[in-house]
């Protein structure tokens, strides 16, 4: 019961007491000491009402003490649905961790849930009433979308899958540029750390892709490779510069093989020669290259020392294409 309701009910009370008594019982007046103290003679009907005003102040007292108690309960309930919510938001955002403190055992459980499970909006929502998870749902379908949403206020960190699409629509749109994003390589995703470094590989200068080679991919590498003497955006690189930036890729043999047949469009061949003649020195994985290249250019005498040396199961296929040759069968080193 609300306590002015209940407070405009008493008071009727007490005055309806107060008027019977006067007007059915007595109208006498009467004096009272209470505790030794002397009470004003007051009439009898205002007596008769002090117990029941008394038992008024009680109940107010009584229903505000748990009217108390039931708001501090709400405002812990209230508190954890916003936690809740917030929680909601980090799951759609991708945060990690997520780990967050309920007061209430029914939301402790569902903050639970939602902290070790992966959620995303899959299809446009409407009538979002919480605004917070509204700005959130724009944010990720703007992103989605392949345009750039403002992300900074959400903290996310830098491996973040959604902060790094973002950066990654930020660089498609032009906002920013590959020097930008690899001279603050902190600050961004090692994915888009090599994009940019596949976009900076198509016209920088030497030292340029030397001062950002720790992001070499493969597609930088082989754009590298074809500039080297190129008509258009010639590169003009030493062996042993190009060999620091091949040891940032992670190849196989058949990329060794493939990087051979990219150089031999515009590398000079005694420089091609000697930079696989290099590799295999250091690297094993690289001899297949070395003697696709020595067939590719005709230097069959080294070719067969390396092969008279090896194993016999070793280098199969380049021992066949060796015999091919010896019998005058001229086949492409390419098959």
């Amino acid at each position: 019961m609300h306590i002015k309701r209940y407070t405009i009910a008493s008071i009727l009370l007490f005055i309806l007491i107060g008027w019977y008594v006067y007007a059915f019982v007595t109208q006498e007046h009467i004096g009272l000491s209470f505790m030794g103290i002397h009470l004003p003679s007051l009439p009898i009907a205002v007596w008769a009402v002090v117990p029941v005003f008394l038992l008024y102040l009680a109940s107010v007292a009584h229903m505000g003490y748990y009217s108390f108690i039931g708001s501090f309960k709400l405002r812990k309930y209230q508190k954890d649905y916003e936690k809740l919510l917030d929680a909601v938001s980090d799951a759609y955002l991708g945060k990690a961790p997520r780990d967050r403190s309920f007061k209430t055992p029914r939301y402790e459980l569902l903050g639970n849930l939602l902290s070790h499970s992966k959620i995303f909006p899959a299809d446009k929502m409407e009538d979002i009433s919480d605004e917070k998870i509204l700005n959130v749902i724009t944010a990720i379908e703007t992103v989605k979308s392949g345009q750039v949403a403002d992300l900074k206020k959400y903290n996310l960190d830098r491996e973040n899958a959604l902060l790094i699409q973002n950066q990654m629509n930020q660089f498609n749109a032009g906002d920013i540029n590959a020097e930008d994003v690899l001279s603050r390589s902190e600050r961004y995703s090692f994915e888009l750390c090599q994009k940019a470094y596949a976009t900076l590989a198509m016209t920088s200068p030497l030292y340029a892709l030397e001062q950002y080679k720790q992001f070499m991919s493969k597609d930088a590498l082989w754009t590298i490779l074809g500039r080297v003497n190129a008509d258009t955006e010639t590169l003009e690189a030493p062996n042993d510069a190009l060999i620091a930036l091949i040891n940032e890729a992670s190849l196989t043999q058949e990329d060794y093989i493939k990087m051979s047949s990219v150089l031999s469009a515009q590398m000079l061949p005694e420089q091609r020669m000697k930079l696989f003649e290099t590799l295999s020195e250091a690297n094993e994985e690289t001899m297949p290259a070395y003697l696709y290249t020595l067939f590719d250019l005709e230097m069959l005498s080294p070719a067969d020392e390396i092969l008279e040396n090896s194993q016999p199961d070793e280098f199969i296929y380049f021992k066949a294409y060796r015999a091919l040759k010896e019998c005058n069968k001229h086949y492409s080193i390419e098959l």
